[in-house]
């Protein structure tokens, strides 16, 4: 196995250095583009955004109890969907999160680990899509455009599970595109396109669209051949796809819940099956444009006011790409040939697609963005060359610019205010509340730090956790706790616990009456903690 390895490896390696003896300008900027994705991604990585969304806590928790249990946090063996808050959550990102969890324990930087790898491994899938059909200029330009985009940027640097998605979709897309010269890596491309519809419900409606339009196209143009491979890669698909298939059937009350020691396919709390509305279609037409054009949909974890998705002009860019990526698409299926056009049209409907079924957001609706870019990056090219080709300096020039502006901004001002949602302190709070808990004693949460936060930070078991947990609104689509093990979310300053730690919002109100009942009180941003000695 060793030497199988090291062959392969020995072979990489000289592959690249052929490429580098061919085509050192490409290589250089392929290597420059990539290491600026890398550093905008990683640098300050786990610290920025600062602390744990509530949601990315919930995905960690359950990637902590399926690894120490084989269970999820509502207590079903390695389920395909979470149950989580009520009305579930996607599971694929937990299970990824798993061999960190195991190697470096329950830590916010951990669970984040998948989400980076995928957006790094993303960069490489665009530049290598876009190269096997067009020319490097394309292939660098839209390297550089998803590097450097605000939204890839940030998505790739917290852990919310839905944001997996366009990097699986892509994936499956690249495969495919491979397999098509190689049947081999068709296999791969199942997987990929099988493992995103555990990324997030919403792509269901349009990765099948996806596959078909691609398969068809392959069909027309003679690409494909009936061999074993594409049987194999046909059954890869159906066994991923099947489980989401009966946990629909499951909650739609058509058959029963499936729960077997190994594995299970729950009955969710609170089904949200109402989501997509066809008669809804304009307004959420008109909810998308106003995403595209401001390049915000107010969510200060989505968009940084002044820079947005992928900074101000380029949607018209985007505009300008599409008029030849249509005409390519139509002339290549009249010629039955070949060609990235299909693949990036397709895809770019399939998010659109989303947009008018679904009121989105832009992680809602994330699927649209990959393709986006690559439109941009032709968009520009073919403005700049048709003025001059000595001009795309230009463009270069001025999105680097905004990157750098947009780079000072995140690790600064946009720092210090994204730690608000986060919950920026939460973790020191935490640690040290915990560390003043005597046997026997509770803590007193404040019920607005979001419970799976503690059941995060505090390790919580999951046997202690179950056995103990108490809602206040059962059954419902977000279930709230009123208290579970040894931590109490109902209690209040206005009834002081003598007997108790209290971790709590920070006001001066909350701390005047611990200190006034005899409390000693620790100040940590934006939390306190009072105990008493």
């Amino acid at each position: 196995m060793k030497d199988v390895l090291k062959e392969r490896a020995m072979a990489l390696l000289s592959g690249w250095k052929q490429v580098w003896k061919e085509h050192p300008r490409r290589t250089a900027l392929f290597w420059t583009f990539l290491a600026i994705g890398i550093f905008a991604r990683a640098y300050m990585f786990g610290d920025v955004p600062g602390d744990i969304n509530q949601d990315e806590a919930f995905a960690g928790y359950n990637a902590f109890t399926l690894l120490h249990h084989g269970k999820d946090s509502y207590g079903y063996p390695m389920p395909v969907y979470l149950t989580a808050w009520g009305s579930g959550m996607n599971a694929l990102e937990s299970y990824l999160m798993i061999p960190f969890v195991a190697l470096f324990g329950l830590k916010v930087w951990a669970i984040r680990l998948p989400m980076l790898l995928v957006g790094i491994f993303s960069l490489v899938a665009v530049y290598k899509l876009v190269l096997h059909f067009s020319n490097e200029k394309l292939a660098l330009a839209a390297l550089l455009m998803v590097a450097i985009s605000p939204w890839h940027i940030m998505i790739s640097r917290w852990a919310l599970e839905s944001n997996l998605a366009p990097g699986f979709v892509l994936f499956g897309i690249f495969f495919f595109v491979k397999g098509l010269q190689n049947q081999k890596f068709l296999m791969a491309s199942a997987a990929f396109f099988g493992l995103s519809l555990y990324a997030y419900a919403t792509i269901w409606a349009v990765v099948p669209i996806i596959i078909l339009g691609s398969v068809l196209y392959a069909i027309w143009i003679h690409a494909l051949k009936m061999d074993r491979y594409l049987w194999i890669s046909l059954g890869i698909l159906s066994a991923l796809a099947i489980p989401l298939m009966l946990f629909l059937m499951v909650n739609k009350d058509i058959i029963s819940e499936i729960r077997l020691p190994f594995y299970s396919i729950p009955k969710l709390v609170y089904f949200r099956d109402s989501e997509i509305s066809f008669s809804q279609i304009p307004q959420n037409l008109a909810n998308l444009w106003s995403i595209l054009t401001n390049q915000s949909d107010g969510l200060p974890w989505n968009a940084i006011r002044d820079y947005g998705i992928f900074y101000p002009v380029t949607l018209v860019f985007c505009f300008i790409g599409l008029i030849p990526t249509v005409w390519n698409t139509v002339q290549d299926i009249r010629k039955r040939s070949l060609g990235l056009d299909f693949f990036v049209l397709l895809w770019t409907l399939a998010g659109f697609i989303i947009g008018a079924l679904i009121n989105v957001n832009i992680n809602r609706v994330n699927l649209l963005f990959l393709p986006l870019l690559i439109l941009a990056a032709r968009g520009i090219l073919m403005t700049f060359s048709y003025i001059h080709p000595k001009t795309l300096w230009i463009p270069l020039f001025a999105y680097l610019l905004y990157f750098c502006t947009f780079e000072k901004e995140y690790f600064t001002t946009y720092k210090d205010s994204i730690g608000q949602h986060f919950c920026e302190g939460l973790e020191d709070a935490m640690t040290f509340a915990t560390s003043k808990l005597a046997p026997g004693q509770n803590m007193v949460v404040d019920p607005n730090t979001s419970y799976p936060r503690i059941l995060f930070y505090g390790k919580v078991d999951l046997n202690a956790y179950l056995n103990t947990v108490k809602y206040i609104n059962f059954p419902s689509a977000f279930l709230y706790v009123s208290s579970f093990d040894k931590y109490d979310f109902t209690n209040s300053v206005n009834r002081i616990n003598k007997n108790a730690v209290y971790l709590l919002e920070n006001s001066a109100d909350q701390m005047n009456r611990l200190q006034d009942s005899g409390f000693q009180v620790r100040n940590f941003g934006k939390y306190l903690v009072g105990f008493a000695d």
